[in-house]
C-alpha cells in the first residue's frame, strides 16, 4: 500500500487512507471508492469537518466503512444505513436544521457506462477478470471523480418516534415494536429475526 500512497498527492487523503486501513484491515478497492464518493459529496454538499452527515450504503461490502472511520457515521449512531441492493451506490446529506422537513442529499453510484473508459478497472468491477486492490486502486486515482455519476436528491427528515417496547408473548423478551404487534419478529420468522 505503500506504492499507492506515494502516487497520492493530496496529504488529507492520505491520512484519511492511513485511518481506513487499521479499522478495516487493509485498502480494499471498495473501502477506496467509499472514500473518493465521501470527497466528492463533501464537495458537492460543502459538508465541514464539524457537519453530521447520514448515509446509505447500498452495499454491506466494503464501501460503508470510510464512513464510519472518518465521519463516525455508523449503524448505531443511526448515521449509517445500510440496504444491501449490491450496487457501489450511496446517498450522502447533511444533518437537517431544525424544524425542516425535506434535506438535500446526493446520491453519487459507480458508473458502468463511466468505468469502460478503464477497461482494466472495468474487468474488476463486473468481475470479468482477477485484479489486484493495488492494481484497481492505482486506476481509480487516475480516473478520479471520472468514474462516478450522481445527482442531487431532497430526502424527506425522518420523524423521530418514541420507542414502544413490550413482551413478546411468545419468548418473553423485550423487543421494540413498530405497531401492535406482540410477538417479536425473530418468534415469527426464526430465519430472518
Amino acid at each position: 500500500m505503500d506504492e499507492i500512497l506515494y502516487k497520492i498527492d493530496d496529504p488529507n487523503l492520505q491520512e484519511e487512507i492511513k485511518k481506513i486501513i487499521p479499522f478495516h484491515g487493509y485498502l480494499s478497492t471498495g473501502a477506496f471508492i467509499g472514500l473518493q464518493m465521501l470527497n466528492l459529496a463533501r464537495r458537492l454538499l460543502d459538508i465541514k469537518e464539524v457537519d453530521r452527515i447520514f448515509v446509505t450504503c447500498e452495499t454491506q461490502n466494503c464501501l460503508p466503512d470510510p464512513f464510519q472511520i472518518l465521519c463516525g457515521s455508523t449503524i448505531g449512531n443511526k448515521g449509517l444505513n445500510i440496504i444491501d441492493h449490491g450496487k457501489m451506490a450511496v446517498t450522502i446529506n447533511k444533518a437537517a436544521p431544525p424544524g425542516e422537513k425535506t434535506v438535500q442529499a446526493v446520491r453519487i453510484v459507480l458508473d458502468p457506462e463511466k468505468t469502460v473508459n478503464y477497461p482494466i478497472f472495468h474487468a474488476w468491477y463486473m468481475n470479468e477478470a482477477k485484479i489486484s486492490h493495488e492494481e484497481a486502486i492505482n486506476y481509480l486515482i487516475k480516473a478520479d471523480d471520472d468514474v462516478y455519476s450522481w445527482y442531487l436528491i431532497d430526502i424527506p427528515v425522518p420523524v423521530k418516534k418514541k420507542k414502544k417496547i413490550t413482551l413478546c408473548t411468545v419468548c418473553g423478551e423485550s423487543f421494540i415494536r413498530e405497531g401492535d404487534e406482540i410477538i417479536c419478529k425473530w418468534c415469527i420468522n426464526p430465519e430472518n429475526g
